[in-house]
C-alpha cells in the first residue's frame, strides 16, 4: 500500500499537484485526499545510527567495537522469548520441552542476562541493550516503499510493536536447526538442538530426563555433551552414516561417559500414548541408507533432539535487500559479503552464523567474534567515526579465517532418504499446515479444498518443471507447505530436499522462498494493539480502488462500536 496515489498518477499536471492535489484547482485551498496514502507513511519512534540484531558473540562484539569508536548503537536480542511464542516453537524448535518457569518473565530476563556476561560489557561501552525484543520486519525505500524517508526495522516485545530508523544495520541473527520428519515427530518432546541448548543454558528450564540425539556432527556431539553436563541422560546418539561425522576426541569422551553412538541407523517412528514422546524406534541401514529388515530396536526416552545440522537465518537479510548465494559448505543460502562483512545492500552488514555456518571446526565463538569486530569497525568507519587507515590497521587483527568444511546437503539427503524408506511418504513435511511428503511432491491442494477438483489438480511437478526450476513459492501457493506460523523454519530445508529428490534437480537450483513481514508470528494485540480510527475505517475500502470486491462488515449488521477483543490471535505471512 505504498503507491503515491496523488503525486504519481501518469499525466497528472505538476502545477495542479503542487497547488491543489486531487480535487483541488488553481487558487483553491489545499485539499487533502482522505483516501490517499501520500504523507501518511509510518514514522519511526526513534532513529539510531547503528542497529545490531542478535546478542550472541558476533553481535555483542560488533556493538562494542562500534560504540568504542563513538557510534550510538542499539543492540536487540529476542531472548527471553515470550512463553506464548515458545509454545509455537518460534524462533527455535522448542518441542514442548519447557519447564513452567519460562512463564516467569522476570526470572527469565534475569537468567538470560546472567548467561551472557558480554551484555554487561556492551552496556558499559555505551550500547543501548534491549533484550526480549523481536525484529519482525525490515522496510527499505524502493519501488514498493517509495514513501519511506529511510530504512526502518519493525521491533516488538511482549506488549507492543514499534519502528526504528537506522543508518547502518548489522545482522547477527545466528542459525536454525535443520529438521527432517518421521512418524511421530509432531509429538511433544521432538525438538531442535539450538532450542535444547537455549533451554539448558539461557533459561535453565529444559524439561527432559532422557534424550536421544539425532546426528553425530559437531552440533550433535556438542548437544549431547551439554545435556550430560546438565544431568540429562543421553540414551543414544544416532547417525545415518557409517562413521561419526564430528570430532573423534569428543565422540570418545561421550562413549567413555556411557553414551551409546549408533552409526548406520535411522528413525522409524517416535511412539507415545498421550501425544508425548515415550520411546523412539530405530532401525539399521545399509550403505544406501535403506533399512535392514529385522534390526529394529526401541529406546525409551522423553526427548528426541534433532541435531542434523544448521542453516543460516537469512530472513532479515533478505528483507533488507541483501543478495544471497548458495554454499552447501556454509549451510545453504548465505549473504554475499566482502572483506569487511558488508552485504550487497547499502549499509547492511552480516556476521556470525547468519553469514555462514562453519560446523564448529574453527571454533564458532572465536570466529563469530572476529566477524562481529570487523563488521562493527567497518560500520563505524562508514559512519565517519573511524579513519580508513585505522580500520586497515585493525582489519588484520580481526581477519576472518577462510571457510573450511565439506558440503552438507548430500548428508542431509541421505538422512531424508533413510527416513522416507523407514517411515513412508505419508508423514507431515509441514507440521503447521499438515502437508505430507506425498501431498507435497504430488502438489495436491490443501485438504479443506475440493480434493478432486480438476482446476486444483491441473498443476504438478511436471508442469512446473516446464516453466523453469522448481520454486518453493509455487509449491507454497499450491499446497500451503511453509505458510504456517513457523513460516517454514521447520520445513524449509526439508521441502527443498524433497523437491530436489523428486525432480532430479540439484538442491542449489531450488530457489529460496521469499519472505514478507512479519518474518516471525506475533500476537495481534502486540503487532497492532489499537483499533483503526473512524477516519481510516470510513475510507478503508476505497484504498483498494475496487469497492465492489469487498463488502464492509459494518454494513452487514456487525456492530463496530464495541471494544475489539484481540485475544492472542497469531498473525503470520500468507
Amino acid at each position: 500500500m505504498s503507491r503515491r496515489v496523488n503525486e504519481e498518477r501518469p499525466g497528472f499536471p505538476g502545477a495542479l499537484r503542487a497547488l491543489g492535489g486531487v480535487g483541488g484547482h488553481v487558487g483553491a485551498p489545499h485539499v487533502i485526499d482522505a483516501r490517499s496514502l501520500t504523507g501518511k507513511a509510518a514514522r519511526p519512534d526513534r532513529h539510531v545510527p547503528l542497529v545490531v540484531v542478535g546478542a550472541g558473540p558476533a553481535g555483542v562484539a560488533a556493538a562494542v567495537e562500534a560504540a568504542r569508536a563513538g557510534v550510538e548503537v542499539l543492540l536487540v536480542d529476542e531472548h527471553p522469548v515470550d512463553n506464548d511464542m515458545m509454545a509455537m516453537d518460534v524462533p527455535l524448535y522448542f518441542g514442548g520441552r519447557m519447564q513452567p518457569a519460562v512463564r516467569n518473565r522476570s526470572l527469565m530476563l534475569e537468567r538470560v542476562v546472567e548467561s551472557n556476561p558480554a551484555l554487561a560489557a556492551a552496556a558499559e561501552a555505551g550500547v543501548d541493550v534491549q533484550v526480549g525484543t523481536y525484529v519482525w520486519a525490515a522496510f527499505v525505500p524502493g519501488p514498493t516503499f517509495r514513501e519511506l524517508d529511510g530504512p526502518l526495522l519493525g521491533l516488538a516485545d511482549e506488549r507492543r510493536s514499534w519502528l526504528v530508523g537506522y543508518e547502518r544495520l548489522i545482522v547477527a541473527a545466528g542459525a536454525r536447526d535443520v529438521v527432517l520428519g518421521f512418524p511421530g515427530w509432531e509429538r511433544a518432546g521432538v525438538m531442535g538442538a539450538h532450542a535444547a541448548a537455549a533451554l539448558l543454558t539461557r533459561y535453565r528450564a529444559l524439561a527432559a530426563r532422557r534424550m536421544v540425539v539425532l546426528g553425530s556432527g559437531e552440533v550433535g556431539l556438542r548437544t549431547a555433551a551439554l545435556a550430560v553436563k546438565h544431568g540429562v541422560e543421553v540414551a543414544a546418539i544416532v547417525e545415518v552414516a557409517d562413521a561419526v561425522r564430528g570430532d573423534d576426541k569428543a565422540a570418545r569422551a561421550l562413549a567413555d561417559a556411557g553414551v551409546p553412538i549408533l552409526t548406520s541407523h535411522t528413525v522409524r517412528e517416535a511412539r507415545g500414548r498421550t501425544g508425548e514422546v515415550e520411546s523412539v524406534v530405530l532401525v539399521s541401514v545399509d550403505g544406501e541408507a535403506k533399512p535392514i529388515t529385522g534390526t529394529e530396536r526401541e529406546i525409551a526416552c522423553d526427548t528426541v533432539c534433532l541435531a542434523l545440522g544448521l542453516a543460516p537465518s537469512v530472513e532479515l537479510l533478505a528483507l533488507a535487500g541483501a543478495r544471497l548465494r548458495f554454499s552447501s559448505a556454509l549451510g545453504g543460502w548465505v549473504p554475499e559479503i566482502d572483506g569487511s562483512m558488508r552485504t550487497s545492500a547499502a549499509g547492511v552488514f552480516a556476521a556470525g552464523d547468519c553469514a555462514g555456518v562453519h560446523g564448529g571446526r574453527l571454533g564458532d565463538a572465536d570466529l563469530a567474534r572476529s566477524q562481529g569486530r570487523l563488521a562493527g569497525l567497518a560500520a563505524a568507519e562508514s559512519l565517519g567515526a573511524l579513519r580508513p587507515a585505522a580500520l586497515s590497521a585493525l582489519r588484520a587483527s580481526a581477519a576472518v579465517p577462510a571457510a573450511a568444511g565439506a558440503e552438507v546437503h548430500g548428508h542431509w539427503r541421505a538422512w531424508l532418504r533413510s527416513l522416507i524408506q523407514a517411515g513412508g511418504w505419508d508423514v507431515n513435511v509441514c507440521q503447521c499446515e499438515e502437508v505430507t511428503r506425498r501431498e507435497l511432491v504430488e502438489t495436491r491442494p490443501p485438504r479443506y479444498l475440493a480434493w478432486d477438483s480438476a482446476p486444483m489438480s491441473a498443476r504438478n511437478l511436471g508442469t512446473l518443471l516446464r516453466d523453469g526450476p522448481i520454486n518453493q513459492d509455487q509449491i507454497k501457493r499450491l499446497t500451503r507447505a511453509g505458510m504456517g506460523p513457523c513460516q517454514s523454519r521447520r520445513c524449509r530445508e526439508q521441502v527443498g530436499l524433497l523437491l530436489a529428490e523428486a525432480t532430479a534437480t540439484p538442491v542449489e537450483r531450488i530457489p529460496l522462498p521469499t519472505f514478507r513481514p512479519p518474518i516471525r508470528p506475533l500476537p495481534l494485540n502486540v503487532l497492532w494493539p489499537a483499533d483503526e480510527p473512524p477516519a481510516m475505517r470510513e475510507d478503508w475500502v476505497s484504498w483498494f480502488g475496487i469497492p465492489t470486491q469487498f463488502s464492509p462488515h459494518w454494513e452487514a449488521g456487525m456492530a463496530i462500536d464495541e471494544p475489539t477483543a484481540h485475544g492472542r490471535l497469531i498473525v503470520s505471512e500468507e
